[in-house]
């Protein structure tokens, strides 16, 4: 596809063509008098924080809940489309990039026809709630040539939570072979990490009235029917399995993404996870002591729950050296040694430079669908308490046709992908 600046180039000298719509231009063309716009879907609180994105302008907003649409309405001053349906915003000529802000069971559906649709997409995470969801938006957004990016930004920007360092040094230390291989990584409340095991759901609602501001079937989708109660929507909802996977579901694609590119396998999978954990619930999440990756080179991924585990473990732990919180490294003259090595590759961080250009950012779907399977892969084995063993190649379960049902679980009619 030309790029922007070759377009622009051809343009040259022509000064009556000052004016430039980008729908004129068409798909990955930005006029210099032209802004990218964006619609958002799900306006609630994290839909809220993302109306300001620099160098972008929000044109169109939707929401089920028509309290959150006008309140946030408020908070623009120029005109913009509400919409009730989701389909309605991504058909609109005006939107560039649609940001999915919704609960995680609508992610995958309205990924794949934002995809059908030629827009970009800028998702919130996880990328889906299940393995099958993450392999169709892979599928849908290489088939029609959009640029996809899942808002976690650790790997490439500011402090990596609780840990005291970003990840870019961590990179190259492992990288350099200094700590040998293979690794294991622990992730916890000891080296930076909280899993907020606060969003845990009841397992005793009560059935209650439908708000009438709410569309309750529509905020449902493809999730299965369950009587309204309102500790199942808006800021609850990560507690349930239906719509998401609490802690983990909420932070773990923020927490093991950077693992995935610290490791090198953005474009694999482990082949194991374990689990210890109280049996869970069939509808409310809830907690669990550690959940524990293995890939085929024997790293691992380890993820300790509340304050579980030895708070001596280090993050990082290899044959050769470990590395603990705030880039501590027991490696001697480690810093000396790793100043010879080279710096890991610079990765595409300006989504709207990636959009003009129509260039991979440096999370793109394929990697977001990697991470996020790591994420989803625990979920099935917290939901079954057993160890499972998983193909990364056919990305299914071995020999487990339980579990290779809640990789890919049918959606309520009349949704699918």
């Amino acid at each position: 596809m030309t790029n922007r600046r070759q377009f622009l180039k051809s343009l040259s000298g022509m000064a009556l063509f000052t004016i430039v719509p980008r729908n004129v231009l068409g798909r990955g063309f930005t006029a210099p008098s032209d802004e990218i716009t964006k619609g958002i879907i799900g306006v609630g609180a994290m839909g809220r924080s993302h109306i300001r994105y620099d160098n972008t302008r929000v044109v169109a907003m939707c929401d089920v809940d028509k309290n959150h649409l006008a309140n946030v309405s408020k908070l623009v001053k120029h005109k913009i489309n509400l919409y009730h349906d989701f389909r309605e915003l991504i058909m609109d000529k005006d939107v560039d990039i649609v940001h999915i802000a919704t609960p995680p069971h609508w992610h995958g559906i309205m990924a794949v026809e934002a995809a059908k649709a030629g827009k970009d997409i800028f998702c919130e995470k996880p990328m889906t709630r299940t393995i099958g969801e993450s392999k169709r938006v892979v599928e849908a957004v290489q088939t029609y040539g959009n640029i996809f990016r899942i808002n976690t930004w650790f790997r490439f920007r500011t402090q990596f939570y609780g840990l005291g360092t970003p990840v870019k040094p961590l990179k190259k230390l492992v990288q350099s072979g200094m700590l040998g291989w293979p690794l294991k990584v622990t992730i916890s409340l000891h080296t930076g990490f909280n899993w907020k095991f606060y969003w845990v759901g009841k397992n005793t609602l009560e059935p209650q009235p439908v708000p009438k501001e709410l569309d309750y079937d529509m905020w449902l989708g493809p999730a299965p029917y369950k009587p309204y109660n309102s500790h199942r929507v808006h800021r609850n909802f990560r507690g349930y399995w239906d719509y998401d996977a609490g802690g983990l579901g909420d932070m773990g694609q923020h927490y093991i993404d950077p693992v995935q590119y610290i490791l090198g396998k953005d474009n694999t999978s482990p082949i194991k996870v374990e689990v210890d954990a109280p049996q869970q619930h069939p509808d409310a999440v809830g907690t669990w002591r550690s959940i524990t990756y293995t890939y085929e080179d024997g790293c691992q991924i380890v993820l300790w729950g509340a304050d579980y585990g030895d708070p001596n473990t280090p993050y990082i732990a290899g044959p050769k050296g470990n590395v603990y919180k705030n880039f501590v490294c027991d490696i001697p003259d480690w810093e000396k040694k790793l100043a010879d090595f080279p710096e890991p590759a610079l990765q595409n961080t300006d989504f709207l430079e990636c959009i003009r250009n129509r260039q991979k950012f440096a999370i793109d779907e394929v990697i977001a669908h990697r991470s996020c399977t790591i994420v989803n892969m625990g979920v099935v084995a917290l939901r079954l308490n057993r160890t499972l063993h998983y193909d990364p190649v056919k990305q299914e379960f071995i020999n487990d046709p339980e579990a290779n049902y809640l990789l890919d679980p049918p959606m309520r009619a009349p949704w699918s992908i």
